[in-house]
């Protein structure tokens, strides 16, 4: 017996120092080390932002008439909340008159998921000359983010201060041919819950508006473009506009530029 604890013992207290010896060097490493001062920290998620993107300004040659057509956002915020202003539009400048606000929005925008916001606003519309100019306005519902193979998406749900009820979809894709020279895809349908006959807008599906545009970016932030665009106009706002003697589809070759600051 006295040979077993002689021989038992001495390796039980050599066990609990190497154990001592561990659980301080251990320590020794999780201690943070100080920090230096005038570091500032890794991620500024307090920071807010502000961008202006100037989508599409172009000049549209078409079939009947020439129009100058565009679309842009501004936005101001951080990661997480932002508010937006975009908009849409064209004006007739050759082979007619007049023009549309098409959408004119101004939202308060949330990331809900990893390139996903859910945005709430007001929304505007306009159509002015030849005749009476008409407007409306919109509580307006959507959602907007980077779709699997990046396809961007702008879903919308719309309603008038008259209670009528639309939803609108605009989803694009770049195809980047070299790193510089990049083909746009581009989709656009709408949908309306009732008889508009003020604006031209049946009940149903009201059109289905493809687009391939071809851009250049000189710089990143800079970047002229050419290409075709094809309007078609279904259902009940199709009858519509053939009772007004409109035509129910319109192409165009367009020609502008895509810039942001």
């Amino acid at each position: 017996m006295k040979r077993l604890l002689s021989n038992v013992i001495p390796s039980a207290i050599a066990m609990v120092l190497m154990l001592q010896l561990s659980i301080v060097s251990l320590g020794a490493q999780a201690e943070p080390k100080p920090k230096k001062p005038g570091w500032p920290i890794p991620v500024h998620d307090s920071t807010n932002y502000s961008k202006l993107l100037i989508d599409r300004l172009e000049y549209a040659w078409g079939d009947e008439e020439d129009t100058v057509n565009w679309e842009g956002q501004y936005w101001y915020g951080g990661d997480t909340n932002r508010l937006y202003i975009e908009g849409e539009g064209e004006d007739v400048v050759s082979g007619g008159e007049g023009g549309e606000i098409e959408t004119l929005d101004v939202l308060y925008s949330r990331m809900v998921a990893p390139f996903w916001d859910l945005q709430m606003g007001a929304g505007y519309q306009s159509e002015y000359g030849p005749g009476p100019d008409k407007e409306r306005g919109f509580a307006v519902f959507g959602i907007q983010g980077l779709a699997p193979y990046w396809f961007e998406i702008d879903a919308n749900l719309r309603l008038s201060d008259d209670g009528d009820t639309s939803a609108d979809l605009e989803a694009e894709y770049d195809w980047l041919l070299t790193q510089r020279t990049i083909l746009q895809g581009r989709f656009e349908t709408a949908y309306s819950a009732n008889d508009v006959p003020e604006f031209g807008i049946g009940k149903g599906i009201t059109n289905a508006k493809f687009g391939l545009r071809l851009r250049y970016e000189f710089r990143r932030e800079f970047a002229p473009y050419i290409g075709v665009s094809w309007n078609k106009y279904l259902g009940d706002t199709a009858d519509l506009r053939e009772a007004e003697s409109e035509d129910t589809d319109h192409s165009a070759v367009v020609a502008g530029i895509r810039m942001w600051f």
